[in-house]
């Protein structure tokens, strides 16, 4: 009788094969439409190392890719934010992790800065949803430890920090600032905000 494992490792290797092309293209995906947001499928087949067949075989349209490659974006801006001890560290230290998952994914996926000109869909699980609970949950937290002023609704300062990132990020790209400039004034602007002490 034969092996029942010489049957499987085929379809194994197959599947693995599979996975490697499509981590490929989504990386060229996020690497091209991130530097030229109307690129095409050949431009990201040919990044990716592999033909525009192989393209369609795992994505039907380009559509389908950049609908793929928000939902891969959404769900590792997720994983950083797990990571960031948001609900551990202190208020103040959580704020700093919680702005620097923020730029770590805009600097991986510059093109969702721009992703309502870009025709960017919305992903199943947005950022826009669950990341201005998250911080909104991280300010209340802060509030109730005193180390920031309760004064003002957390939501409301939820939403004002959002905009001061957008703010800096929109002055990288313009180049009036520097990514450290702006990173370091966005942050030092929602201690104040959140009337956290200043690390300066």
């Amino acid at each position: 009788m034969a092996d029942s494992h010489d049957t499987t490792t085929p379809a194994r290797r197959r599947r693995a094969d599979a996975r490697r092309s499509i981590d490929a293209i989504l990386n060229a995906a996020r690497v091209v439409l991130g530097e030229r947001p109307d690129a095409g499928m050949e431009d990201i087949a040919a990044t990716a190392g592999v033909t525009r067949q192989t393209v369609y075989a795992h994505f039907a349209s380009r559509d389908a890719l950049v609908a793929a490659l928000v939902e891969s974006a959404s769900a590792e801006y997720a994983a950083l934010l797990d990571d960031a001890g948001l609900d551990t560290a202190p208020p103040a230290e959580a704020l700093a992790q919680f702005l620097a998952a923020g730029w770590r994914f805009l600097d991986r996926y510059p093109l969702v800065q721009n992703a309502a000109a870009a025709g960017i869909p919305r992903p199943h699980s947005d950022p826009h949803d669950f990341a201005p609970v998250r911080l909104e949950r991280l300010i209340q937290r802060g509030q109730h430890t005193g180390d920031f002023d309760p004064s003002l609704p957390a939501d409301w300062l939820a939403a004002a920090a959002f905009g001061l990132q957008h703010t800096a990020a929109a002055q990288i790209a313009a180049g009036h600032l520097t990514a450290q400039e702006a990173e370091a004034l966005c942050l030092e602007s929602t201690l104040r905000l959140c009337g956290g002490k200043p690390r300066h």
